[in-house]
Parts: structure tokens; C-alpha cells; sequence
């Protein structure tokens, strides 16, 4: 009972965060980072660069230590979907712990044909296997909290939330089965290498952190495909700095149908991670400030 209810609530979830960008036009999100310097070791910082050039594989799949090496960061994401000749973007900004494996993002959607966004921007907060979003709409209170379970969503909330949280972004490259170095270019003043390559979530999931073992599970199970091709963008010290992701997904499909009917939603997600280790504090709600009842349909 339990599980179907965490179900519905995620079918909820996700059904509002869809009805709000199909009523919306074609929208465009950019964003940038910042710069932070080398580590200043000369040798060791040449010793590392070596080895990711010569083991792209290898690179990638310790990106996500690199990040809890760092601390945290502050974030900024871009999910585009499109689907049915649509294209729409949601974007979001906030920071994230790392080691704690929490985040909060303020999640903003896109402007209605009329010009107007029509609501405030969602609140999300990332946990291991939880989110919890704010401003949800849909009949909850303003002052409420929604809370989802995010093991029982078909996506592992890679895509749910309307962002995809940075540490589950970074264990996706646990998965790589296979990567190109592409080369040596800058983002915002920072010198980083450019990846190229496909990750199985499958394989992911198998090696994933406690927090995310299960949502990546799901995941795999819940989208068309468990292959997510990528881009991405390491400094020199390993750490993600930009990372895009290409979902496709099944509308209304759930975790474990593969081959159900449905509309395909083509999702691009990408993840820019700079300000390494600014002080972040975030706090869950209490028991009392989350939401228990309905949620209405949009």
C-alpha cells in the first residue's frame, strides 16, 4: 500500500511539472560558471592530467569522489524536453553538499505563451532517495512541502524534479562503458577537458553510493534506455564543471514496463558545478511542514 501510494505521488509529481511546461512556449536557458585556481602542485597537477587524458574511462567514473574531495558547490541546470514538436526549458540554481548529500535548488518554469510564468519558483530539496519541493501548487499550501520517495519514480528523479541533482548527475559517469578525450578547451576562465561518451545506469546503479543505488535503479528500469549518452567537463582536479545528459523516457510509463506505449520525451539535462567548497546549510522541513493530503490535477 505504501509503495502505491509513494507511486501515485510521483505519477502527481510529475504529471504537474508536465502540465506546466506543455502549456508553456518554446523557452531558452543559459547559464555560466565560475573560476576557481589550480591546487598549485605542478608536478602532481601534470601526473593527474596525464592519466585522465590516457584513461577517459577511469576519469569519469571517479568524478563524483572528486566532488566529495571539494565539499560542495554551488549548481546551476538546465533541463530541456521536448516532445510532440515541443520544446521547452527549465532552469534552476542553488547549491549542494556533496558529503552530506544534500541541495537545494529554486527551480524556475517556463513563461506561459501569455509571458507570464503563472506561479513563484518550486523550492526543491535534495536528499538521498527524498525530494521534497515547495510551492508545489496543485491545491498543496504554500507553507507545505511536498515529499517524494524518489526509489518509486520511473526515473529516479534524473528528470522528475525538473533538474537533475548534481551527486546523481556525477554517479551516472560511475556507469561509463565507454569515452572519448575530446580535448582541452575553457569554461569561464577555467582551463577543463572535454569527455565524450556513453554511461550504462545499469551498471551505475550497481556501484552507486547507498543514496543513489536505488534511484538509479529505477532509472535504468524506467527509461527507454539505460545507455545515457553525455558531455562533459572536468578541471584539474577531476571535478565536474559542466555535464549534459540526454534522457529519453516513455510519458505516463511505470518503473519497470520498458516497451510500454506512450509519447517519447526527449530530455537534455545539464549541470554546471562551480564555487567549489562555498558553505552551504540546508535544512529538511519537519514532520509537521510536510503535506499529506491530495494532490489536485492540473
Amino acid at each position: 500500500m505504501a509503495e502505491r501510494q509513494q507511486r501515485r505521488w510521483g505519477s502527481a509529481v510529475v504529471a504537474g511539472l508536465m502540465a506546466g511546461v506543455c502549456a508553456a512556449g518554446l523557452c531558452a536557458g543559459a547559464a555560466g560558471c565560475s573560476a576557481d585556481g589550480g591546487d598549485g602542485e605542478d608536478d602532481r597537477a601534470a601526473d593527474r592530467a596525464a592519466r585522465m587524458s590516457a584513461d577517459p574511462v577511469r576519469a569519469l567514473r571517479r568524478a563524483a569522489d572528486a566532488l566529495v574531495a571539494a565539499g560542495s558547490s554551488k549548481a546551476r541546470t538546465s533541463m530541456e524536453m521536448a516532445t510532440g514538436g515541443t520544446r521547452v526549458t527549465i532552469r534552476g540554481e542553488g547549491v549542494y553538499d556533496y558529503r552530506r548529500r544534500l541541495g537545494r535548488l529554486e527551480v524556475v518554469l517556463p513563461q506561459e505563451p501569455a509571458g507570464s510564468s503563472g506561479r513563484r519558483p518550486i523550492t526543491e530539496l535534495l536528499t538521498p532517495g527524498a525530494l521534497f519541493m515547495k510551492n508545489r501548487g496543485a491545491g498543496v499550501p504554500a507553507d507545505k512541502w511536498v515529499r517524494v520517495d524518489t526509489a518509486t519514480l520511473s526515473d529516479g528523479n534524473l528528470v522528475t524534479g525538473g533538474a537533475t541533482d548534481p551527486y546523481a548527475a556525477a554517479e551516472v559517469l560511475r556507469g561509463a562503458r565507454e569515452a572519448t578525450y575530446v580535448g582541452r578547451t575553457r569554461l569561464a576562465g577555467v582551463e577543463v577537458r572535454h569527455y565524450r561518451g556513453t554511461a550504462d545506469l545499469a551498471a551505475a546503479a550497481a556501484v552507486a553510493s547507498g543514496g543513489g543505488r536505488n534511484a538509479l535503479g529505477a532509472a535504468a528500469k524506467g527509461f527507454a534506455t539505460a545507455r545515457v549518452p553525455f558531455d562533459v567537463y572536468l578541471d584539474e582536479q577531476g571535478r565536474i564543471r559542466k555535464v549534459r545528459h540526454r534522457f529519453g523516457f516513455v510519458n505516463g510509463r511505470q518503473a519497470g514496463a520498458r516497451g510500454a506505449s506512450g509519447a517519447v520525451v526527449a530530455v537534455a539535462s545539464t549541470t554546471w558545478l562551480y564555487d567549489f567548497g562555498v558553505p552551504v546549510d540546508v535544512r529538511l522541513p519537519a514532520a509537521g511542514d510536510i503535506y499529506a493530503g491530495r494532490i489536485a490535477e492540473e
